[in-house]
Order: structure tokens, then sequence, then C-alpha cells
């Protein structure tokens, strides 16, 4: 089962350790303290919500339950908005999105 899920994760892990690896590596601001709590930080985001939701499983009965009980809505709602994005990013109404947004991230700089 760890495996399977290693599997699945890494195409999204890998970008962002990449982009983190890249960001302690950069020429202009680039150290290796930078890298280590850059490295810290994205490992306690990972990690956290998984302790945090073993922590409080037996808490989370109800919201679980829903999710049980309405599991094939779920999925269904799941690939219909994976279908619309895909849709969208062929047609190219993904990128006219993209670019209504821009003026609200411009001058967005890492904090770190």
């Amino acid at each position: 089962m760890g495996f399977v899920f290693g599997v699945g994760w890494t195409p999204c892990i890998g970008p962002a350790l990449a982009a983190i690896l890249t960001l302690s590596a950069a020429q202009g601001g680039g150290s290796p303290l930078r890298g280590a709590f850059l490295a810290a930080a994205y490992a306690l985001g990972l990690g956290v919500p998984f302790l945090v939701t073993g922590l409080l499983l037996s808490r989370l009965g109800r919201p679980l339950a829903f999710f049980r009980r309405n599991a094939r809505a779920v999925q269904i709602a799941g690939g219909a908005m994976l279908s619309l994005v895909g849709l969208a990013m062929v047609t190219g109404l993904w990128r006219s999105f993209v670019l209504l947004l821009r003026p609200a991230i411009t001058g967005f700089a890492p904090p770190i």
C-alpha cells in the first residue's frame, strides 16, 4: 500500500521538492540554511496533516461517515471537476482563467 501511495504522490512531490532545492541553491539568495529551513517547512507541511488526522481519527467519525455514505457522489463530483479542468486546458479556457488571476498575484515574492 505504501508503494502505491508513493508512486501516486511522486508527480506531486517531485516538482515542489525540486523548487525548494533550486531556491536553496540559487546564485543570488541561496544558502544551506535557507535550503534546510525550506525543506523543514515542506516536511512539516506534508507530515503534520497526517499526524493530526491520525490523532483525531476518533473525533472525525462523523465527517468520515459522510464521505463513506456518499463515496459514489464524491467520486463522480471529483471526476467531473477533473474532466472540466482537463477540457478547459485543451480548449485554452484555463489559460484565460489564469490570465484573469494574474493581476491578483503580480508582485508576489517568496517570503523566505
